[in-house]
């Protein structure tokens, strides 16, 4: 087949341009992740992980404390339809966030308990290797991060995701923010978001809002590198699972049961 030049040097251009845009896409993802705080204030770690002890959460029944927190900090819109809802945190059964551990011998109790959910900020996280913009990548101290401005809306993470631990704009959030943050950017239609471990909090030298908020202390966060941690510390002295284990994800979400 004879191809002209000009059909010759469109083809060849848009595949430069593709390689070039691949290229570009790699070095901001880079570029972001480089730019992790490392001023004198900042919490920094090896690996982020939190600790959930769900015996203390379960001891002020109904307790929304550490979902109103992070949303308030991050300006999650409250919209009151579940088709439109977004949530960074939000309670489950026991029962829902852990299908493959229970049993029809299960107390009720048990089954029924109300679980605080986020994302998992996974160890091999399924999320960021089918973002085509990388709009969403992992650092080097374990933080899953979202650049709300890359995202395209396409939801390939979302549906890679197992957890369900991402939500989509389908409208326009910002008219369901009662009380604005102005130190943390509001997102638009279209694009997806989900928690961040408030890195933005962490680059100030401040917990998570959901840890400080927790009036039970029933939330612990730390690095998982450092032996000596206190989430290492709890770890090795009680017992605690992590949401479906089985799929390799290595969430970095811990649940004592």
């Amino acid at each position: 087949m004879i191809i002209s030049r000009k059909k010759f040097l469109k083809i060849t251009g848009i595949s430069m341009l593709a390689v070039t845009g691949e290229k570009f896409a790699g070095n901001f993802a880079g570029a972001m992740q480089s730019n992790s705080p490392d001023s004198l204030q900042a919490l920094n770690a090896g690996r982020w992980a939190m600790v959930i002890d769900l015996k203390k959460c379960a001891q002020e029944e109904g307790c929304t404390k550490c979902i109103d927190a992070c949303h308030r900090s991050h300006n999650v819109p409250d919209i009151d339809d579940e088709a439109h809802e977004i949530k960074w945190i939000w309670k489950e059964t026991y029962h829902n966030a852990f299908p493959s551990d229970h049993n029809e011998y299960q107390a009720a109790k048990i089954k029924h308990l109300q679980v605080p959910l986020l994302c998992n900020h996974c160890d091999n996280p399924p999320c960021v290797r089918v973002c085509p913009t990388k709009a969403t990548w992992k650092r080097e101290d374990g933080i899953v991060m979202m650049d709300w401005h890359r995202c395209i809306g396409c939801r390939y993470c979302m549906a890679a995701c197992p957890y369900g631990s991402r939500s989509f704009n389908w409208i326009e959030p910002r008219q369901y923010i009662a009380e604005q943050n102005p130190d943390f950017p509001t997102r638009t239609k279209g694009v997806v978001e989900k928690c961040t471990f408030c890195e933005s909090r962490l680059a100030k030298g401040k917990l998570p809002a959901c840890v400080e908020a927790c009036p039970q202390n029933a939330m612990l966060f730390g690095d998982l590198d450092v032996a000596g941690s206190e989430v290492r510390r709890l770890l090795q002295s009680e017992y605690a699972i992590r949401r479906k284990p089985e799929l390799g994800t290595k969430p970095e979400i811990f649940y004592i049961v």
